[in-house]
């Protein structure tokens, strides 16, 4: 109720402010009066010359007689009030150029094409030619003056502005009084006969003037008064109707993008997802409406203030901004077109290059175009950089077409661009190239189970900047490319995928020299034959690698072909070696521990010892070893 009582309130008030603007009465300040006649149309007599108007033919030259006057005048002399109008009194409506420039500011080249003549802000004719002293500004400023008193006075009917001719003189007069003098040189400058152009200049103003008084008439000021009011009856309907549907649109908006908007991607990275470009969608449409709102309100102060001829002016003050910049935009637009042109060759160039670029590169994605020495991993990478090559050329033609280049906005953002191109692309650039050599060397591939310095584990994803590991504990490391550059890298997947070779996995024990080494061997070998995804052939084989002073190193290899399962294969493999050294009764314990007995089980579980096990005695020998008795 509270927004609904708001907007009938403001409904009432600006039908009664429109009320206002339209009276009359409020305006009555700017009518001027009608002043008395300036002269009255009388029959010829010798000697006076109307000055009011000033004019008249051409002045005579040398010893030749004088034309006849224009119109005779009772009295002879200029009335004060006439000549108070020539040099005191200002027009009604100031000129539409300026003054006649003098010597001193006149630039050559520059040239004034007349006066205008205005009734009601509008331009009826021009007034070009001066007649004796007076200038063709002061004939326009007084023919003004003029035609705004006749425009006033509805007691003076249209039909009664006619032409009249005196000694081949045409003016056009009302009510015996003279508008306006036609010489030979304002036929002249408007290249037409004297008749002809006081027919034309008739025409003009009894239009002007009917036009004038129409629309101060009261028909007129009430069919203007309905019009404002259903126009503002319409703007608050279109205010409300939008108040009312935005919100939800927007709404509907909202849960339809997130739905259906796809999120945007180049590659395999994610610029915005589809929340983000639906409330992008979403400012920009609250950014349309509020321009919507704006523009509606500022068409509807223009349509109504050109209703009313109070407000006429005020309507037009609106338009003409308006108008300018709008021709001036269609100018540039114009101006423009040859360099959009060129621009649209470009952006098509472009389109199909790059198109043809990736078909030829999926091709040997794919398997389907073979180059020798050319791998195809290396074929989204080579793509990539390719389209960025032949974006950058791209752009270097397009810039000098963009609007605005060349300017110092331009240039400020250029050197802005290259200023922070420069501070940040020092590890930029080393991990840029060090992207490019891991890519074109082969040193890993996505998947590979890899050991990167004391990282293990497999690639999920490598790009041009940095390389990104999932370890067998799920932990996720990112590694910049310069750093893996500088490193060592250990890649257990290559030997399988590339070669197809098996991948050898080793591990070592150490056993005490008074086991036989075949039987060591013999459980070794059980021990990995017992092991899940050990390969029987090839088969395992055993190292001794040391014989160090109490005990000799035994290494295990075998043979796996599943690097990603490489920790199980590991601790099932020492699972086996304890089972199966226990069964043939080996200890696995570092001689030193088994040097002297004293008298306690062996370190071999129960469930391996036979039945008649007997833990041994105290091994010391008095007299040195038994070789020693003997």
């Amino acid at each position: 109720m509270t927004l609904r009582y708001f907007w009938r309130r403001l409904m009432v008030v600006a039908t009664l402010l429109l009320c206002f603007w339209g009276s009359p009465i409020l305006y009555a300040q700017d009518t001027p009066e009608i002043p008395p006649p300036l002269e009255t149309v009388t029959p010829p007599q010798s000697g006076e010359v109307d000055l009011t108007e000033a004019e008249v033919d051409n002045p005579p030259t040398g010893g030749e007689a004088e034309p006849p006057p224009l119109e005779v005048t009772s009295p002879p002399v200029i009335e004060p009030e006439a000549a108070e109008d020539l040099t005191d009194s200002a027009p009604l409506q100031a000129p539409l150029v300026d003054p006649i420039p003098s010597s001193e500011d006149t630039v050559p080249g520059n040239r004034i094409d007349g006066f205008a003549v205005i009734l009601d802000n509008q331009t009826l004719l021009v007034v070009r030619a001066p007649v004796g002293p007076f200038s063709a500004q002061e004939r326009a400023e007084v023919i003004t003056q003029r035609l705004q008193r006749l425009a006033q006075d509805d007691s003076i009917a249209i039909e009664d502005i006619r032409i009249q001719l005196e000694e081949d003189i045409y003016s056009i007069v009302y009510d015996s009084r003279t508008l306006l003098t036609i010489t030979q040189a304002d036929a002249s400058t408007a290249k037409q006969e004297p008749q002809e152009l006081a027919s034309t200049y008739l025409n003009i103003i009894r239009e002007a003037v009917q036009e004038y008084r129409d629309k101060r008439s009261l028909s007129h000021i009430s069919r203007s008064l309905s019009i404002a009011f259903l126009s503002t009856l319409l703007l608050f309907l279109s205010l409300r109707l939008i108040i009312w549907f935005s919100p939800r649109s927007f709404r509907q908006l909202s849960q339809w993008g997130e739905e259906r908007i796809p999120s945007f991607n180049i590659g395999q990275i994610r610029l915005m997802t589809s929340s983000q470009i639906t409330d992008v969608i979403i400012g920009v449409l609250r950014f349309t409406r509020m321009l919507t709102v704006l523009s509606i309100i500022y068409l509807y102060l223009i349509f109504v203030f050109r209703l009313f001829p109070w407000t006429e002016h005020l309507g037009v003050s609106l338009t003409v901004p308006l108008q300018k910049q709008l021709d001036a935009s269609l100018q540039l637009l114009a101006d423009y077109l040859p360099s959009l042109g060129v621009l649209i060759i470009i952006c098509i160039i472009t389109y199909y290059t790059t198109k043809t670029i990736r078909f030829f590169f999926n091709e040997i994605k794919r398997g389907e175009l073979l180059i020798p020495g050319f791998y195809q991993d290396w074929a989204d990478p080579t793509c990539m950089l390719v389209l960025l090559g032949v974006m950058i050329i791209a752009i270097m033609i397009a810039v000098p077409y963009l609007p605005g280049f060349g300017t110092p906005a331009f240039q400020g953002i250029s050197i802005f661009l290259g200023l922070l191109a420069t501070l940040g692309s020092t590890a930029t650039v080393a991990n840029i190239v060090a992207g490019l050599i891991l890519i074109y060397s082969r040193a890993f591939q996505v998947g590979d189970r890899v050991k990167i310095g004391d990282v293990t584990g497999d690639i999920v994803a490598k790009n041009i900047l940095a390389t990104k590991i999932r370890t067998i504990k799920n932990v996720y490391i990112t590694i910049p490319n310069a750093a893996i550059l500088g490193g060592s890298i250990i890649d257990f997947t290559t030997s399988c995928r590339e070669y197809n070779t098996t991948l050898i996995l080793n591990t070592t024990i150490t056993l005490g020299y008074d086991i036989p080494w075949p039987k060591v061997y013999d459980a070794l070998r059980k021990a990995a034959f017992a092991t899940e995804d050990v390969l029987s052939d090839p088969s395992p084989f055993v190292f001794q690698t040391s014989l160090d002073d109490f005990y000799v190193s035994y290494e295990l290899n075998v043979h796996i072909t599943c690097p990603d399962r490489m920790a199980k294969v590991y601790s099932q493999l020492h699972e086996n070696i304890q089972d199966k050294c226990n069964e043939a009764g080996i200890e696995i314990l570092s001689p030193h521990y088994s040097a002297l007995r004293d008298g306690n089980q062996i370190t071999i579980p129960e469930s391996y010892l036979p039945n008649t096990y007997i833990a041994p005695g105290f091994r010391v020998f008095p007299f040195g070893h038994s070789s020693t008795k003997e």
